[in-house]
């Protein structure tokens, strides 16, 4: 089996190589255990006007992609078709894990994704957690109140989403839009009829930035208010069921 490991940027200088290191790190660890592992890494720099570019080829990225899309769902794609012709496999034995340059990746995120593929499944709707130092007391505590470990909710994250190739194929791919691309695949792939789960066993930690890349992405979701809104909400339904019983 062969991996391709895509990641989008846009101006993520102070963030990218952080995460360079860790997807090395994590394919150090995967290539341990399987040592003939081919991965190949590939950094889709869209629209970048900083130094991401210069870091992420200093940073161990197999190759950087450098387009003018502004447009996050058409980097992702135009990365995914990139590793797939370099990668010389069948569909079915090319897993593609996900990730964005502001996020850091655990050790065990490709051997994680790579035991869920060998066990039949064509999806893994992964887990994330912000920044903590990039909350506010108010947002961690809201925060911590929505997310349980060992429950992972389901959420698709364009920051942890691996996908069989062949699954990816035939779902169409990332759509070309600026936001909500990670959704739109996962909502095609399960319609298709493909293996999914979602597990909290490989967590990646992305950034709980102030201001997103797009008006409805996950730094809206911290800083919008619909986190702590969401945590008010599911705090009223406990306090009515303990009243009146479930």
């Amino acid at each position: 089996m062969a991996v391709a490991v895509v990641i989008p940027a846009n101006n993520e200088q102070d963030l990218v190589g952080a995460c360079l290191e860790s997807v090395k790190e994590t394919i150090d660890a995967a290539q341990r255990a399987h040592p003939a592992l081919p991965v190949r890494v590939v950094l889709v720099a869209d629209s970048c006007e900083d130094n991401t570019v210069a870091i992420a080829r200093s940073a161990g990225a197999t190759e950087v992609l450098e387009v003018a899309l502004r447009n996050v769902g058409a980097a992702r794609r135009a990365g995914v078709a990139h590793a797939l012709a370099a990668l010389d496999y069948s569909a079915d034995q090319i897993w593609i894990a996900n990730t964005d340059a502001d996020s850091v990746v655990p050790s065990n995120w490709i051997l994680e994704q790579l035991e869920l593929a060998h066990s039949g499944f064509d999806l893994m709707i992964g887990t994330v957690h912000p920044t903590f130092t990039d909350l506010s007391r108010e947002q961690l505590a809201a925060w911590r109140h929505n997310h349980r470990h060992g429950v992972p909710n389901g959420h698709a994250h364009g920051a942890n989403l691996g996908i069989r190739a062949s699954a990816y194929i035939r779902a169409s791919g990332f759509p070309a839009i600026p936001e909500h691309e990670d959704n739109n695949l996962v909502d095609q792939v399960k319609a298709s009829g493909a293996r999914v789960v979602a597990s909290d066993r490989c967590d990646v930690e992305t950034s709980g930035r102030q201001i997103g890349r797009t008006n409805g992405g996950y730094a809206r979701f911290l800083h919008g208010g619909e986190l702590e809104s969401q945590a008010n909400n599911d705090r009223t339904v406990a306090r009515h069921q303990a009243r009146t019983g479930p």
